[in-house]
């Protein structure tokens, strides 16, 4: 009995839209998840996430072993508790951020220094789940082997042989019964490696499967392919999750493809740097020719953002180096992207999803 389970309610094509079901509760897909990097999404509290409807909310065990540490987490009653956040709970394993670092790797592990005091600490599969377990997420991921595209076929052989090693070590670890365990494909932009990894995984048999190494430096051509021979090769009622991607064009195109859920940490970063997404592009709100536009960032946007304030008073509040307006971009960006989750979930159902797909490309493609 997998700890997720995915029932599908409608299909176009490759798409799907269902309800995955989790020990605390369900979730419906296509889904985008916020990442709550340090223990919270940038400029918003658990408040915000409950307003603006999110089901998932990402955590990140590299970081949150440094700070506040697992330890700690663990004695609040895990993560959720900690945040003050009542939904599903997910964290990764850590291992992009830690393979980010120019970390020395073995077949055992990687060894890799805290971005904070510089001090040097040991991840292998096994302390992974561990610290996955304090931190007490709904869903914890293995840990895999990332390498950067390009990267040399042997380079890429070397990830997908290390990432399988270590999800079989990962899986016998880990043992707590009310956490699901993603496993985690991988093999750069090959097919053949995508394929084979993805079976390989599935060998092992895990509660929902992340697909890991993509949108790290190829293009969406390059991504595409790879990700097709991946799907093709996950169990249909399982989630299926494709890590680190968040741009409209790239979630529309996977959910085509038969992707259930995403996250991604530009919707934010964005936020923070001035640019809004909007159903005509990227939008810079710093730009002068804002500065008396009475009019909101999106006007086909339901969030509250763009109910309530203008062009002219989001460009003022970055003009003067005012964090609100950082905060409200951050919002309407996150707000943004789970209304068009929802309106992919609604065409697939209706059977409209080729037109809001060509509508989403000519805009983002």
């Amino acid at each position: 009995m997998h700890r997720v389970n995915l029932h599908v309610s409608a299909t176009h094509g490759a798409a799907r839209t269902g309800t995955a079901t989790t020990a605390r509760g369900t979730y419906e897909t296509p889904l985008f998840m916020p990442v709550g990097t340090r223990g919270a999404i940038k400029y918003l509290s658990a408040a915000d996430y409950d307003r603006l409807g999110a089901e998932i909310v990402l955590g990140n065990t590299y970081h949150l072993m440094l700070r506040p540490g697992a330890d700690l987490i663990e004695r609040f009653g895990g993560l959720g508790s900690f945040t003050g956040w009542d939904g599903v709970t997910l964290t990764d394993s850590g291992g992009f951020q830690v393979f980010s670092l120019d970390p020395k790797v073995d077949d055992d592990g990687v060894t890799f220094k805290s971005t904070y005091d510089g001090s040097s600490h040991r991840f292998t599969p096994e302390i992974a789940v561990a610290v996955q377990q304090q931190l007490g997420a709904d869903i914890q991921m293995v840990l895999d082997v990332c390498p950067p595209l390009p990267s040399p076929p042997e380079v890429i052989r070397l990830a997908v042989e290390r990432t399988h090693a270590w999800a079989q070590r990962a899986k016998a670890a880990h043992t707590r019964q009310d956490q699901a365990l993603f496993g985690i494909v991988q093999g750069g932009v090959s097919p053949t490696m995508r394929a084979e990894s993805a079976q390989r995984t599935v060998d092992i048999g895990f509660d929902g499967y992340g697909i890991g190494g993509l949108s790290v430096g190829e293009s969406r051509d390059e991504m595409l392919p790879a990700l097709a021979a991946v799907i093709e090769h996950l169990p249909a009622d399982q989630p299926r999750y494709l890590m680190g991607v968040g741009d409209p064009a790239s979630l529309i195109e996977a959910v085509a493809l038969g992707v259930d859920q995403f996250d991604c940490v530009m919707q934010t970063r964005l936020g923070r740097h001035g640019t809004a997404l909007t159903s005509t592009g990227r939008f810079q709100a710093k730009a002068a020719r804002n500065a008396e536009l009475d009019e909101p960032l999106d006007e086909l946007c339901p969030c509250e953002v763009c109910a309530r304030h203008s062009r002219g008073y989001i460009r003022h509040l970055l003009q003067v180096g005012e964090p609100t307006a950082s905060r409200l971009l951050s919002i309407h960006n996150v707000a943004w992207t789970f209304d068009l989750m929802r309106r992919m979930r609604a065409a697939i159902t209706d059977g409209s999803f080729d037109t809001l797909r060509r509508e989403v490309l000519d805009v983002w493609a």
